[in-house]
Protein backbone atom coordinates (compact mmCIF):
# COMPACT_ATOMS: atom_id res chain seq x y z
CA UNK A 1 0.00 0.00 0.00
CA UNK A 2 1.29 3.45 -0.84
CA UNK A 3 1.99 6.00 1.88
CA UNK A 4 -0.90 8.49 1.92
CA UNK A 5 1.52 11.22 3.02
CA UNK A 6 3.53 10.62 -0.17
CA UNK A 7 0.40 11.07 -2.27
CA UNK A 8 -0.46 14.20 -0.35
CA UNK A 9 2.99 15.79 -0.46
CA UNK A 10 4.19 14.69 -3.92
CA UNK A 11 1.11 13.96 -6.03
CA UNK A 12 2.75 14.69 -9.38
CA UNK A 13 5.65 12.35 -8.66
CA UNK A 14 3.20 9.58 -7.76
CA UNK A 15 1.04 10.36 -10.78
CA UNK A 16 4.01 10.10 -13.15
CA UNK A 17 5.22 6.84 -11.57
CA UNK A 18 1.75 5.32 -11.97
CA UNK A 19 1.65 6.49 -15.58
CA UNK A 20 4.95 4.67 -16.16
CA UNK A 21 3.17 1.54 -14.89
CA UNK A 22 0.30 2.29 -17.27
CA UNK A 23 -2.03 2.29 -14.27
CA UNK A 24 -5.27 4.23 -14.52
CA UNK A 25 -6.24 5.50 -11.07
CA UNK A 26 -8.32 8.32 -9.60
CA UNK A 27 -5.60 9.97 -7.55
CA UNK A 28 -7.55 13.23 -7.28
CA UNK A 29 -10.48 11.36 -5.79
CA UNK A 30 -8.31 9.92 -3.02
CA UNK A 31 -6.78 13.31 -2.28
CA UNK A 32 -10.23 14.92 -2.15
CA UNK A 33 -11.39 12.32 0.38
CA UNK A 34 -8.25 12.95 2.39
CA UNK A 35 -8.87 16.71 2.42
CA UNK A 36 -12.44 16.13 3.62
CA UNK A 37 -11.19 13.81 6.36
CA UNK A 38 -8.62 16.36 7.56
CA UNK A 39 -11.24 19.11 7.56
CA UNK A 40 -13.44 16.86 9.71
CA UNK A 41 -10.53 16.30 12.09
CA UNK A 42 -10.07 20.05 12.45
CA UNK A 43 -13.79 20.63 13.00
CA UNK A 44 -13.99 17.73 15.48
CA UNK A 45 -11.01 19.06 17.41
CA UNK A 46 -12.63 22.47 17.67
CA UNK A 47 -15.92 21.00 18.91
CA UNK A 48 -14.15 18.77 21.43
CA UNK A 49 -12.27 21.78 22.77
CA UNK A 50 -15.56 23.69 23.08
CA UNK A 51 -17.20 20.72 24.81
CA UNK A 52 -14.38 20.48 27.34
CA UNK A 53 -14.53 24.21 27.98
CA UNK A 54 -18.30 24.06 28.34
CA UNK A 55 -18.13 21.41 31.04
CA UNK A 56 -15.72 23.53 33.06
CA UNK A 57 -17.88 26.61 32.59
CA UNK A 58 -21.02 24.85 33.89
CA UNK A 59 -19.20 23.74 37.02
CA UNK A 60 -17.77 27.22 37.55
CA UNK A 61 -21.02 29.15 37.33
CA UNK A 62 -22.78 26.67 39.64
CA UNK A 63 -19.99 27.19 42.20
CA UNK A 64 -20.60 30.92 41.85
CA UNK A 65 -24.24 30.41 42.88
CA UNK A 66 -26.14 29.85 39.66
CA UNK A 67 -29.24 27.66 39.87
CA UNK A 68 -28.38 24.18 38.45
CA UNK A 69 -31.89 24.08 36.98
CA UNK A 70 -31.83 27.69 35.83
CA UNK A 71 -32.09 28.72 32.17
CA UNK A 72 -28.38 29.62 31.82
CA UNK A 73 -27.17 26.21 33.09
CA UNK A 74 -29.86 24.35 31.13
CA UNK A 75 -28.85 26.16 27.93
CA UNK A 76 -25.18 25.35 28.47
CA UNK A 77 -25.95 21.70 29.15
CA UNK A 78 -28.12 21.47 26.05
CA UNK A 79 -25.25 22.95 24.04
CA UNK A 80 -23.07 20.20 25.46
CA UNK A 81 -25.56 17.53 24.35
CA UNK A 82 -25.68 19.06 20.88
CA UNK A 83 -21.88 19.15 20.68
CA UNK A 84 -21.59 15.46 21.59
CA UNK A 85 -24.18 14.54 18.97
CA UNK A 86 -22.34 16.55 16.30
CA UNK A 87 -18.99 15.05 17.33
CA UNK A 88 -20.48 11.56 17.07
CA UNK A 89 -21.73 12.32 13.55
CA UNK A 90 -18.31 13.65 12.58
CA UNK A 91 -16.60 10.55 13.99
CA UNK A 92 -18.95 8.30 12.02
CA UNK A 93 -18.23 10.22 8.81
CA UNK A 94 -14.52 10.17 9.62
CA UNK A 95 -14.58 6.36 9.93
CA UNK A 96 -16.41 6.10 6.62
CA UNK A 97 -13.83 8.31 4.92
CA UNK A 98 -10.93 6.35 6.40
CA UNK A 99 -12.44 3.09 5.16
CA UNK A 100 -13.03 4.54 1.69
CA UNK A 101 -9.50 5.97 1.49
CA UNK A 102 -7.96 2.66 2.56
CA UNK A 103 -10.14 0.74 0.10
CA UNK A 104 -8.93 2.95 -2.73
CA UNK A 105 -5.31 2.82 -1.62
CA UNK A 106 -5.50 -0.97 -1.65
CA UNK A 107 -6.22 -0.86 -5.40
CA UNK A 108 -3.12 1.21 -6.23
CA UNK A 109 -0.05 -0.72 -7.44
CA UNK A 110 3.41 -0.18 -6.05
CA UNK A 111 5.58 2.57 -7.51
CA UNK A 112 8.56 1.53 -9.66
CA UNK A 113 11.95 2.41 -8.24
CA UNK A 114 13.78 5.18 -10.14
CA UNK A 115 16.21 2.60 -11.53
CA UNK A 116 13.45 0.58 -13.23
CA UNK A 117 13.50 1.00 -17.03
CA UNK A 118 10.44 2.81 -18.35
CA UNK A 119 8.47 0.77 -20.86
CA UNK A 120 5.05 -0.37 -21.97
CA UNK A 121 5.17 -4.18 -21.78
CA UNK A 122 7.41 -7.26 -21.84
CA UNK A 123 8.94 -6.19 -25.17
CA UNK A 124 10.63 -3.34 -23.30
CA UNK A 125 12.20 -5.55 -20.62
CA UNK A 126 15.99 -5.33 -20.45
CA UNK A 127 18.22 -8.37 -20.65
CA UNK A 128 20.86 -8.33 -17.90
CA UNK A 129 22.87 -11.50 -18.55
CA UNK A 130 22.79 -15.04 -19.87
CA UNK A 131 24.14 -18.32 -18.55
CA UNK A 132 24.71 -21.55 -20.47
CA UNK A 133 24.53 -22.38 -24.14
CA UNK A 134 21.18 -22.52 -25.88
CA UNK A 135 20.51 -26.07 -27.01
CA UNK A 136 19.91 -26.20 -30.75
CA UNK A 137 20.54 -29.88 -31.54
CA UNK A 138 20.58 -31.48 -34.94
CA UNK A 139 18.07 -34.07 -33.78
CA UNK A 140 14.43 -33.07 -33.20
CA UNK A 141 13.56 -32.23 -29.60
CA UNK A 142 10.07 -33.31 -28.59
CA UNK A 143 8.08 -30.79 -26.52
CA UNK A 144 8.16 -31.63 -22.83
CA UNK A 145 4.55 -32.80 -22.68
CA UNK A 146 5.00 -35.16 -25.63
CA UNK A 147 8.20 -36.77 -24.34
CA UNK A 148 6.71 -37.01 -20.82
CA UNK A 149 3.63 -38.84 -22.07
CA UNK A 150 5.73 -41.02 -24.33
CA UNK A 151 7.89 -42.07 -21.35
CA UNK A 152 4.86 -42.51 -19.09
CA UNK A 153 5.88 -39.70 -16.70
CA UNK A 154 2.51 -37.95 -16.55
CA UNK A 155 -1.18 -38.48 -17.19
CA UNK A 156 -3.12 -35.62 -18.69
CA UNK A 157 -6.35 -37.21 -19.90
CA UNK A 158 -7.00 -39.11 -16.67
CA UNK A 159 -6.20 -36.03 -14.57
CA UNK A 160 -8.75 -34.04 -16.56
CA UNK A 161 -11.28 -36.79 -15.85
CA UNK A 162 -10.62 -36.43 -12.12
CA UNK A 163 -10.61 -32.62 -12.11
CA UNK A 164 -10.81 -30.54 -15.31
CA UNK A 165 -8.49 -29.11 -17.95
CA UNK A 166 -5.16 -27.65 -16.83
CA UNK A 167 -4.58 -30.34 -14.24
CA UNK A 168 -2.06 -33.16 -14.65
CA UNK A 169 -1.01 -36.22 -12.67
CA UNK A 170 2.68 -37.07 -12.39
CA UNK A 171 3.20 -40.83 -12.16
CA UNK A 172 6.04 -43.24 -11.58
CA UNK A 173 9.40 -41.78 -12.57
CA UNK A 174 7.66 -38.45 -13.27
CA UNK A 175 6.46 -38.18 -9.69
CA UNK A 176 9.88 -39.26 -8.41
CA UNK A 177 11.61 -36.70 -10.61
CA UNK A 178 9.37 -33.90 -9.39
CA UNK A 179 9.98 -34.94 -5.77
CA UNK A 180 13.74 -35.02 -6.42
CA UNK A 181 13.66 -31.50 -7.83
CA UNK A 182 11.82 -30.23 -4.76
CA UNK A 183 14.27 -31.90 -2.38
CA UNK A 184 17.29 -30.55 -4.26
CA UNK A 185 15.91 -27.01 -4.26
CA UNK A 186 15.07 -27.06 -0.57
CA UNK A 187 18.44 -28.48 0.45
CA UNK A 188 20.32 -25.88 -1.54
CA UNK A 189 18.29 -22.98 -0.12
CA UNK A 190 18.51 -24.25 3.45
CA UNK A 191 22.30 -24.46 3.03
CA UNK A 192 22.21 -20.82 1.87
CA UNK A 193 20.59 -19.73 5.15
CA UNK A 194 16.86 -20.00 4.50
CA UNK A 195 14.59 -21.45 7.17
CA UNK A 196 12.25 -24.08 5.77
CA UNK A 197 8.57 -23.61 6.57
CA UNK A 198 5.58 -25.82 5.82
CA UNK A 199 2.87 -23.14 5.90
CA UNK A 200 -0.92 -23.45 5.68
CA UNK A 201 -2.07 -24.04 2.12
CA UNK A 202 -5.29 -22.15 2.92
CA UNK A 203 -5.10 -18.51 4.00
CA UNK A 204 -7.62 -15.90 5.10
CA UNK A 205 -8.56 -12.75 3.22
CA UNK A 206 -6.35 -10.57 5.41
CA UNK A 207 -3.30 -12.57 4.30
CA UNK A 208 -4.11 -12.15 0.60
CA UNK A 209 -4.76 -8.47 1.17
CA UNK A 210 -1.42 -8.14 2.94
CA UNK A 211 0.57 -9.34 -0.06
CA UNK A 212 -1.57 -7.61 -2.66
CA UNK A 213 -3.70 -10.37 -4.20
CA UNK A 214 -6.85 -8.84 -2.73
CA UNK A 215 -8.93 -6.98 -3.58
CA UNK A 216 -7.67 -6.57 -7.13
CA UNK A 217 -6.98 -10.18 -8.12
CA UNK A 218 -9.78 -12.08 -6.39
CA UNK A 219 -10.82 -13.73 -9.65
CA UNK A 220 -7.40 -15.40 -9.97
CA UNK A 221 -7.74 -17.33 -6.69
CA UNK A 222 -9.83 -20.30 -5.57
CA UNK A 223 -12.01 -19.47 -2.56
CA UNK A 224 -13.71 -21.47 0.18
CA UNK A 225 -16.33 -18.82 0.79
CA UNK A 226 -18.02 -20.36 3.83
CA UNK A 227 -14.77 -20.27 5.83
CA UNK A 228 -13.21 -17.07 4.40
CA UNK A 229 -10.26 -19.16 3.26
CA UNK A 230 -8.44 -19.19 -0.06
CA UNK A 231 -6.13 -21.76 -1.66
CA UNK A 232 -2.71 -20.13 -1.84
CA UNK A 233 -1.59 -18.85 -5.27
CA UNK A 234 2.00 -18.96 -3.98
CA UNK A 235 3.79 -19.57 -0.67
CA UNK A 236 4.72 -15.88 -0.73
CA UNK A 237 1.32 -15.22 0.86
CA UNK A 238 1.59 -17.31 4.06
CA UNK A 239 5.36 -16.72 4.46
CA UNK A 240 5.11 -12.92 4.19
CA UNK A 241 2.13 -12.87 6.56
CA UNK A 242 3.78 -14.94 9.31
CA UNK A 243 4.72 -11.70 11.10
CA UNK A 244 1.68 -9.65 10.09
CA UNK A 245 0.74 -7.00 12.71
CA UNK A 246 4.02 -7.62 14.57
CA UNK A 247 7.09 -5.57 15.41
CA UNK A 248 10.35 -7.43 14.75
CA UNK A 249 13.53 -6.52 16.67
CA UNK A 250 15.98 -4.97 14.19
CA UNK A 251 18.72 -7.34 15.28
CA UNK A 252 16.60 -10.29 14.05
CA UNK A 253 16.66 -9.01 10.45
CA UNK A 254 16.97 -10.12 7.76
CA UNK A 255 14.63 -13.11 7.91
CA UNK A 256 14.97 -15.79 5.19
CA UNK A 257 12.20 -18.32 4.54
CA UNK A 258 11.75 -21.05 1.95
CA UNK A 259 8.79 -23.34 1.42
CA UNK A 260 7.62 -26.02 -0.95
CA UNK A 261 3.87 -25.85 -1.51
CA UNK A 262 1.29 -26.62 -4.13
CA UNK A 263 0.00 -23.42 -5.70
CA UNK A 264 -3.49 -22.85 -7.07
CA UNK A 265 -4.39 -20.26 -9.69
CA UNK A 266 -7.38 -19.79 -11.92
CA UNK A 267 -5.17 -18.15 -14.57
CA UNK A 268 -8.07 -15.82 -15.37
CA UNK A 269 -7.56 -14.06 -18.68
CA UNK A 270 -4.99 -16.58 -19.94
CA UNK A 271 -7.34 -19.03 -21.63
CA UNK A 272 -6.05 -20.25 -24.97
CA UNK A 273 -2.38 -19.84 -23.97
CA UNK A 274 -0.11 -22.74 -22.96
CA UNK A 275 -2.99 -25.16 -22.60
CA UNK A 276 -0.73 -28.20 -23.04
CA UNK A 277 1.83 -29.58 -20.63
CA UNK A 278 3.24 -28.12 -17.43
CA UNK A 279 3.61 -24.44 -18.25
CA UNK A 280 0.30 -22.94 -17.12
CA UNK A 281 -1.69 -25.15 -14.74
CA UNK A 282 -4.37 -24.50 -12.14
CA UNK A 283 -2.32 -26.54 -9.63
CA UNK A 284 1.46 -26.70 -9.63
CA UNK A 285 4.38 -27.19 -7.23
CA UNK A 286 6.77 -24.40 -6.34
CA UNK A 287 9.63 -23.73 -3.97
CA UNK A 288 9.31 -20.12 -2.83
CA UNK A 289 11.86 -17.78 -1.28
CA UNK A 290 10.81 -14.86 0.95
CA UNK A 291 12.94 -12.27 2.72
CA UNK A 292 12.02 -9.67 5.35
CA UNK A 293 14.70 -6.99 5.63
CA UNK A 294 15.60 -3.55 6.84
CA UNK A 295 15.19 -0.89 4.12
CA UNK A 296 18.93 -0.28 3.85
CA UNK A 297 19.51 -3.99 3.16
CA UNK A 298 16.79 -4.69 0.63
CA UNK A 299 18.61 -3.88 -2.62
CA UNK A 300 21.60 -6.06 -1.72
CA UNK A 301 19.25 -8.81 -0.53
CA UNK A 302 17.37 -8.57 -3.83
CA UNK A 303 20.55 -9.28 -5.78
CA UNK A 304 21.30 -12.28 -3.54
CA UNK A 305 17.75 -13.56 -3.98
CA UNK A 306 18.17 -13.56 -7.76
CA UNK A 307 21.48 -15.41 -7.38
CA UNK A 308 19.82 -18.02 -5.14
CA UNK A 309 17.22 -18.73 -7.82
CA UNK A 310 19.91 -18.77 -10.52
CA UNK A 311 21.89 -21.34 -8.55
CA UNK A 312 19.17 -23.94 -9.08
CA UNK A 313 19.18 -23.45 -12.84
CA UNK A 314 22.95 -23.80 -12.87
CA UNK A 315 22.76 -27.00 -10.82
CA UNK A 316 20.27 -28.33 -13.35
CA UNK A 317 22.55 -27.25 -16.21
CA UNK A 318 19.73 -25.31 -17.84
CA UNK A 319 20.52 -22.30 -20.08
CA UNK A 320 18.75 -19.16 -18.92
CA UNK A 321 18.77 -15.41 -19.03
CA UNK A 322 18.02 -12.70 -16.46
CA UNK A 323 15.83 -9.79 -17.54
CA UNK A 324 14.81 -6.70 -15.62
CA UNK A 325 11.14 -5.92 -15.99
CA UNK A 326 10.21 -2.50 -17.30
CA UNK A 327 7.70 -0.29 -15.50
CA UNK A 328 4.76 -1.42 -17.63
CA UNK A 329 5.41 -5.14 -16.97
CA UNK A 330 5.92 -5.02 -13.19
CA UNK A 331 3.70 -7.11 -10.96
CA UNK A 332 1.18 -5.28 -8.79
CA UNK A 333 3.25 -5.35 -5.56
CA UNK A 334 6.73 -5.09 -7.05
CA UNK A 335 8.90 -1.98 -6.97
CA UNK A 336 11.60 -3.77 -8.96
CA UNK A 337 11.69 -7.26 -10.47
CA UNK A 338 14.08 -9.57 -12.26
CA UNK A 339 12.70 -12.53 -14.19
CA UNK A 340 14.67 -15.68 -14.84
CA UNK A 341 13.78 -17.17 -18.21
CA UNK A 342 14.85 -20.73 -19.05
CA UNK A 343 15.55 -21.96 -22.56
CA UNK A 344 12.99 -24.25 -24.24
CA UNK A 345 14.55 -25.74 -27.38
CA UNK A 346 11.25 -27.09 -28.75
CA UNK A 347 9.91 -23.54 -28.77
CA UNK A 348 13.24 -21.91 -29.63
CA UNK A 349 12.66 -19.30 -26.93
CA UNK A 350 13.15 -18.42 -23.28
CA UNK A 351 10.23 -18.81 -20.89
CA UNK A 352 9.78 -17.33 -17.42
CA UNK A 353 10.59 -19.72 -14.57
CA UNK A 354 11.04 -17.27 -11.68
CA UNK A 355 10.14 -13.70 -10.79
CA UNK A 356 12.29 -12.17 -8.06
CA UNK A 357 10.61 -9.06 -6.69
CA UNK A 358 11.54 -6.36 -4.21
CA UNK A 359 8.26 -5.00 -2.87
CA UNK A 360 9.92 -2.27 -0.79
CA UNK A 361 7.52 -1.31 2.05
CA UNK A 362 4.38 -1.85 -0.06
CA UNK A 363 3.35 -5.19 1.45
CA UNK A 364 4.57 -4.22 4.91
CA UNK A 365 2.17 -1.27 5.00
CA UNK A 366 -0.73 -3.50 3.98
CA UNK A 367 0.25 -6.18 6.54
CA UNK A 368 1.35 -3.70 9.26
CA UNK A 369 4.73 -5.43 9.43
CA UNK A 370 7.34 -3.30 11.23
CA UNK A 371 10.69 -3.42 12.97
CA UNK A 372 12.20 -1.51 15.88
CA UNK A 373 15.78 -0.48 16.55
CA UNK A 374 16.98 -1.26 20.08
CA UNK A 375 16.95 1.80 22.33
CA UNK A 376 14.98 3.93 19.86
CA UNK A 377 11.40 5.10 19.99
CA UNK A 378 8.99 4.33 17.21
CA UNK A 379 8.92 1.67 14.53
CA UNK A 380 9.55 1.51 10.79
CA UNK A 381 8.11 -0.64 8.03
CA UNK A 382 10.27 -3.51 6.82
CA UNK A 383 10.94 -4.32 3.18
CA UNK A 384 9.70 -7.64 1.78
CA UNK A 385 11.13 -9.65 -1.12
CA UNK A 386 10.04 -12.86 -2.82
CA UNK A 387 10.98 -15.12 -5.68
CA UNK A 388 10.44 -18.60 -7.06
CA UNK A 389 13.31 -20.87 -6.30
CA UNK A 390 11.97 -22.45 -8.59
CA UNK A 391 8.66 -23.33 -10.21
CA UNK A 392 8.97 -27.13 -10.17
CA UNK A 393 6.79 -28.02 -13.16
CA UNK A 394 8.56 -25.59 -15.45
CA UNK A 395 11.93 -26.80 -14.18
CA UNK A 396 10.91 -30.36 -15.01
CA UNK A 397 9.66 -29.30 -18.43
CA UNK A 398 12.92 -27.49 -19.22
CA UNK A 399 14.93 -30.47 -18.00
CA UNK A 400 13.02 -32.89 -20.25
CA UNK A 401 13.79 -30.75 -23.29
CA UNK A 402 17.35 -29.55 -22.62
CA UNK A 403 18.60 -32.96 -21.47
CA UNK A 404 16.71 -34.97 -24.08
CA UNK A 405 19.05 -37.35 -25.92
CA UNK A 406 18.86 -38.27 -29.63
CA UNK A 407 17.20 -41.61 -28.75
CA UNK A 408 14.52 -39.83 -26.67
CA UNK A 409 15.99 -40.73 -23.29
CA UNK A 410 16.57 -38.11 -20.60
CA UNK A 411 19.97 -37.43 -19.01
CA UNK A 412 19.66 -36.42 -15.36
CA UNK A 413 22.03 -33.61 -14.28
CA UNK A 414 24.70 -34.71 -11.82
CA UNK A 415 23.50 -32.37 -9.05
CA UNK A 416 20.02 -33.92 -9.17
CA UNK A 417 21.03 -37.58 -9.18
CA UNK A 418 21.58 -37.95 -5.39
CA UNK A 419 17.94 -36.93 -4.84
CA UNK A 420 16.46 -39.43 -7.30
CA UNK A 421 15.91 -43.04 -6.29
CA UNK A 422 18.43 -45.37 -7.90
CA UNK A 423 15.63 -47.50 -9.33
CA UNK A 424 14.82 -44.63 -11.71
CA UNK A 425 18.44 -43.99 -12.69
CA UNK A 426 20.87 -45.94 -14.84
CA UNK A 427 24.58 -46.10 -14.03
CA UNK A 428 25.37 -43.45 -16.64
CA UNK A 429 22.70 -41.05 -15.33
CA UNK A 430 19.84 -41.79 -17.76
CA UNK A 431 16.27 -41.70 -16.43
CA UNK A 432 14.63 -45.11 -16.28
CA UNK A 433 10.98 -44.22 -16.96
CA UNK A 434 9.35 -47.55 -16.02
CA UNK A 435 10.20 -49.83 -13.09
Amino acid sequence: MLDLKLLRDRPEQVRQALQHRRATVDLDGILQLDRERRQLETRKGSLQAESNSLGKKVGEIIRQGADPQGPEVVALRQRGVDLKAEIAQLEQRERELEEEIRARLLTLPNLPLPSVPVGRDETDNVEVRRWGEELKPAHPVLPHDEIAEKLGLLEIGRAVKVAQSRFVAMVGAGAALERALIAMMLERHIAAGYTEVIPPFLVNSAALQGTGQLPKFAEDSFRCAEDDLWLIPTAEVPLTNLYRDEVIPAESLPLYFCAHTPCFRREAGSYGRDTKGLIRLHQFQKVELVKVTRPDQSEAEHEKLVQDAEAILQMLELPYRVVELCSGDLGFAAARCFDLEVWFPSQNQYREISSCSNCWDFQARRANLRYKEAGQKGTQFVHTLNGSGLAVGRSLAALLENHQQPDGSIRIPKALRPFLSSRFLSEDGILIPAV
